[in-house]
């Protein structure tokens, strides 16, 4: 009975890391619709969005259906508590990269960013999905060590960020919306990668029992 337990814990996570993986093409198609001006592309990011929601609302149920069918210890805890918490994160990455989507269709047929900064929300594309991807990863290894990795690339992240933000106080000369776009756009893709370091410390937990202290 343990056994066939710790094989439905071990599905919870399965089902976790698959949706990790969503969210990274999310993003990543979310990204092309932005620099492609693709309304084709952008509606398939609004349905990964809706099937993470789907998905979220699954992984619940089936959790708190072990947790009212089985005696879980505290570890056990820990990974129900843990899938909850994920599992709201990587809706929630699929509602920012949506919101990324979103923007592309509103200024279409016209770009929504500026061609200077192609090359640097491209960068931030791929930061996100790359941190995404390694939240997945994170979650089929649970390795701790891996975990606080991403915390290296959400540093770079910020950067990024900071580097948009010198860009927009730098004489401007793109207009209002454009600016209020390109603000909105790299405050998605930051909490995109938070979301994707919330989801490492949620397995940091797991194997530990500790929460990751909050930086000084």
């Amino acid at each position: 009975m343990r056994e066939g337990f710790r094989g439905q814990l071990d599905a919870i996570r399965g089902a976790l890391a698959d949706m990790t993986d969503t969210a990274a093409t999310a993003m990543e198609r979310a990204t092309v619709a932005l620099l492609g001006a693709d309304l084709d592309v952008a509606d398939g990011v609004s349905a990964l969005a809706s099937q993470l929601d789907g998905a979220r609302r699954a992984v619940e149920d089936r959790t708190y259906e072990v947790l009212a069918l089985q005696q879980p210890v505290a570890s056990d805890l820990r990974t129900m508590v843990m899938a909850i918490k994920v599992g709201g994160d990587i809706d929630r990455m699929g509602s920012l990269a949506h919101h990324v989507a979103k923007v592309a269709v509103r200024r279409h047929p016209g770009y929504a960013v500026p061609d200077q900064l192609f090359p640097l929300f491209r960068q931030m594309g791929d930061m996100a999905v790359r941190m995404a991807r390694g939240a997945e990863a994170v979650l089929q290894s649970t390795d701790a060590a891996d975990a606080g990795r991403l915390a290296i690339d959400d540093d770079a992240m910020d950067g990024l960020r900071r580097t948009l933000f010198r860009t927009l106080l730098d004489e401007w000369p793109y207009g209002v919306e454009a600016a209020i776009d390109v603000a909105l756009l790299g405050r998605y893709y930051e909490r995109f990668a938070d979301h994707a370091v919330s989801i490492a410390d949620g397995v940091v937990y797991l194997v530990t029992g500790e929460l990751p202290k909050e930086p000084i």
